[in-house]
């Protein structure tokens, strides 16, 4: 079974034909479009006579229904291989008819299997980028390290702080004291010692994304087993909450593997499957799951978590999900560049003020948010009464891959009161990673989701080095000391810290939020137990199916 016969009949009824059209179609040369006709040719499904001579067209006729026959072996295949397998003919170049009827097949492979052991299969629309704690950047690769590794310690979005491999702790000035669980296991099997979490922290610390967060801590050491001393002589605010986050997470790094301590194991990690496996013996309590199993899709298959026990049974129920939410980051100190001057900012928010609610035609699942970014904080601020000032260059502007339709509506407003732009389009990485790029432009949509507890995640915003706003604020004493204020706040005062920072990078129309985001996720009416966690993901771990009881 081959794609590129099944385009070739989609494109090209029988009749007269010329090889180069071909070729082009199918993105390859003559020369193997030649190869390929004469391949299906003696296999029986056309019959291709070539043109001889100047001017003679060939002729193509067709001998069998190709995406018939096609569609009879891929169902026949859905029944017999894993999904992980069968998946990828989800890709071919279907018709709509056609594919909408694989893909109503397809979805019954996935849901709750409830066998010998429970497995919950999901489909997923892209490979998981990373699974190490340290390049987790992106929500989809965080949520799974969240499943895979524990932290120290956990912070609730309330800010109660929770023991998790760390049972207990003393705190003082300058020093924070850690307790360690005893006989707690890795995936590998290996014994958690004090070691681990000191390698872990140190890596941590140094680490390039995360290094400013860390700076207030001089040293990690352990003086007993089990025992870890985190040592902050000039103080720090925050170091035990930041103990929970997702890059705080303790692994183990082995013969080229990654291990972790987490409810589930990682057993397969390909492009097209990750199956996460429960791991029996972990110190807390075990997944009520066996297995989850992610297997890729096509970006238009719906994403629904059903049973499969009934596949023609699809009374779902939806969970509401904070997505995060969007916000123009403007580069304010931007050497030579109109974007420094304080009345460009202002009237740029002004006209976005005024064009807001158009947002959700652009990107259905935004909310236009003229407050906080923070959720429940409300923000009162007033909108800049700027003149409309010369653009003497054109603004230029970073189009991310997954801010593109907020991008497009930033593009329309901006050609609706004829501001001159240059546009920049980056793939997802380097709007994450290349920090050159974001020197370079003027402005860019940012969305973020914030982990779970928002004062922690906030901060987080500011400072941490996959965030664009460090990069534009290190730039400003005056900034440079404004942050350095939540080193020496107490946390249970950072809520009020958080919305006077805000209110000032919003004045200064260096950030101007712009929506919230929500997803809605179909859940089978026969699973129970749906919580919503890190990044705004279920928490697998809790998930059970109710049998059906006769």
């Amino acid at each position: 079974m081959d794609n590129k016969l099944l385009i070739l009949w989609r494109y090209f009824p029988s009749g007269h034909i010329r090889t180069e059209e071909i070729a082009e179609v199918l993105q390859i040369s003559q020369k193997q479009t030649t190869r390929y006709l004469k391949k299906w040719n003696d296999e029986g499904w056309l019959t291709f006579t070539s043109g001889r001579g100047r001017g003679n067209v060939s002729r193509l006729q067709w001998l069998k229904n190709i995406e018939e026959n096609f569609e009879d072996e891929v169902l026949l295949k859905l029944d017999h291989e894993p999904v992980e397998i069968s998946s990828k003919y989800l890709m071919y170049d279907w018709s709509t008819d056609t594919k909408i009827r694989l893909m109503n097949k397809f979805h019954t492979q996935f849901g709750f299997v409830q066998k010998a052991k429970d497995k919950l299969v999901v489909p997923k629309r892209f490979p998981f980028r990373t699974l190490h704690p340290l390049d987790a950047a992106d929500a989809h690769s965080a949520n799974m390290v969240s499943n895979v590794f524990n932290r120290l310690i956990s912070l609730t979005d309330q800010g109660e702080i929770l023991p998790e491999l760390a049972h207990s702790w003393d705190v003082s000035p300058t020093k924070l004291r850690l307790y360690l669980r005893k006989d707690v296991c890795f995936h590998d099997g290996s014994v958690l010692t004090a070691a681990d979490v000191i390698n872990c922290l140190e890596k941590l610390r140094f680490h390039e994304q995360n290094r400013e967060l860390w700076t207030p801590i001089e040293d990690i050491v352990s003086k007993a087993p089990l025992v870890v001393d985190i040592l902050s002589p000039g103080g720090c605010s925050y170091i035990l909450p930041l103990l929970s986050t997702m890059t705080s997470s303790i692994y183990k790094e082995s013969k080229g593997r990654i291990y972790g301590t987490g409810g589930f194991l990682v057993e397969v990690d390909t492009d097209q499957k990750t199956t996460l496996t429960a791991f029996k013996d972990h110190f807390q309590e075990r997944p009520l799951l066996d297995a989850v199993e992610f297997v890729k899709v096509p970006k238009d298959f719906p994403i629904v978590y059903h049973s499969s026990l009934e596949p023609d049974h699809h009374d779902t129920f939806q969970v509401e999900s904070d997505s995060g939410f969007g916000a123009l980051i403007m580069n304010a100190y931007r050497k030579g560049s109109q974007i420094s001057k304080i009345g460009v900012r202002h009237y740029i928010h002004q006209i976005l003020a005024v064009n807001r609610h158009k947002i959700p035609e652009y990107e259905s699942r935004a909310i236009p948010n003229d407050n906080s970014c923070m959720i429940g904080n409300r923000l009162p601020y007033s909108i800049p009464k700027a003149v409309r000032p010369e653009f003497t260059e054109p603004l230029i502007i970073r189009v991310a891959e997954h801010t593109e339709e907020v991008s497009r509506w930033l593009l329309d407003t901006f050609a609706q009161y004829d501001i001159p732009v240059k546009v920049i389009k980056v793939s997802f990485e380097d709007a994450i990673f290349n920090k050159q790029l974001t020197d370079q432009t003027d402005m860019f949509i940012h969305g973020e989701i914030f982990e779970l507890n928002q004062d922690l995640s906030f901060y987080f915003f500011l400072t941490n080095g996959f965030a664009p706003l460090p990069l534009i604020l290190g730039k400003n004493k005056r900034w440079q000391k404004r942050l350095s204020q939540y080193v020496h706040t107490p946390f249970e005062n950072w809520t009020d810290l958080n919305i006077a920072v805000e209110k000032e990078l919003i004045d200064e129309a260096i950030m101007i939020p712009l929506y919230y985001q929500k997803r809605y996720i179909p859940f089978s009416t026969e699973l129970m137990n749906v919580n919503i966690k890190h990044f705004g993901y279920v928490d697998f771990s809790k998930l059970w199916l109710r049998p059906t009881m006769d």
